[in-house]
């Protein structure tokens, strides 16, 4: 049963008026209103902390109440409370808004959500919610390599999300980025877990080959504001990335100097990794890796060309040591914890 109940409303009060609001700023210069999905997540946090300094009324579609207060505490916002796939939570989110900020999605899947459900169908549910709402604009996160015809359910799944929302009517723009970084993020945070938990080895997945190109969460945040901001951006779809093409192996050694760290590097062909993947997956409540995310590991996850930056009047953040400074604190109770699936935020 989805949770409406934040303020205790009267007895036969409808799902729209148990929208909880949280005190606006009197910096609040703008009536505009945004649905962010995903909120309180890695980008959500962001993205929601981004919108409300520049003036617009951010409406937290979330799961989870605590969490989300938790998480965003000093961020004006209205939460709604549920899941998106329920058609009474979407109407009750998209009630007179302005824009959509669809970044709601999973990479790792659990019991009841899975690629399909979450990123495809959500999606799909979420664009009828917003005609029959009448809301125009929208900006929906995809991925770098998402296609409905890729052979990885990871990358199809976001990929028929992405078909959905660009024959939707809505006056949309996408962003379709490589790895996020940045202090919550599941990739970097993960190698660092990892590099806790391995001492003296750390094993490379196919020789740590795979070329990324890591961006910051903040620029992507800033880059929601501007794109939301600017009509001569619906209609399009911006590849993210960062101002450098770096191996994993590249990526290790930069997270390791951050952490002050040493480990020897040995390449690890990804079939002999399988199995003590597949084991972490049964006996660990949040595993660091899945069996789906590893097979991604061999392919390239590279956008090249970064014009998509000047033309939102933006400058990536490089991938240093420096901009990786709050993995300095991780210790290895925090990685336990994290794998425990009691990680804090």
């Amino acid at each position: 049963m989805v949770d409406y109940d934040l303020h205790a409303p009267s007895a036969g009060a409808s799902p729209a008026a148990a929208i909880e609001e949280l005190p606006q700023s009197d910096a609040s210069h703008s009536n505009r209103t945004v649905l962010v999905t995903g909120a309180s997540g890695f980008v959500g946090l962001h993205a929601c902390r981004e919108l409300s300094r520049s003036g617009w009324r951010v409406r937290a579609l979330v799961r989870n109440r605590a969490r989300a207060v938790r998480r965003l505490s000093g961020v004006r916002a209205q939460f709604v409370i549920g899941d998106m796939r329920d058609a009474a939570v979407l109407a009750n989110a998209t009630r007179d808004a302005d824009a959509i900020v669809h970044l709601a999605a999973i990479a790792i899947e659990r019991p009841g959500q899975s690629y399909e459900s979450v990123n495809a169908d959500a999606t799909i549910a979420l664009l009828r919610a917003a005609r029959a709402a009448g809301v125009k604009r929208l900006l929906h996160m995809s991925q770098n390599g998402a296609s409905s015809a890729s052979p990885y359910r990871f990358l199809r799944s976001k990929g028929v999300a992405e078909d959905r929302v660009r024959a939707s009517g809505l006056r949309w723009t996408v962003f379709r980025p490589s790895v996020i970084f940045g202090p919550e993020d599941e990739f970097v945070n993960v190698l660092a877990r990892l590099v806790l938990l391995t001492p003296v080895i750390f094993p490379l997945p196919g020789g740590g080959e795979a070329r990324f190109q890591p961006v910051a969460v903040e620029d992507i945040a800033r880059a929601i504001g501007v794109a939301l901001d600017r009509p001569d951006t619906e209609g399009q779809a911006y590849a993210m990335g960062g101002p450098e093409v770096l191996t994993l192996r590249q990526i290790v050694e930069r997270v390791l100097l951050a952490m002050g760290a040493r480990r020897i590097l040995v390449g690890v062909p990804v079939p002999l990794l399988h199995p003590v993947v597949a084991l972490a997956q049964r006996i660990l409540p949040n595993p660091p890796v899945t069996s789906s995310l590893l097979d991604l590991l061999k392919l390239d996850n590279t956008v090249g060309d970064v014009s998509t930056w000047p033309d939102l009047g933006l400058s990536p953040t490089a991938f240093t040591p420096e901009a990786l400074a709050y993995l300095a604190s991780m210790r290895v109770s925090d990685a336990l914890r994290a794998m425990a699936g009691k990680a804090g935020g």
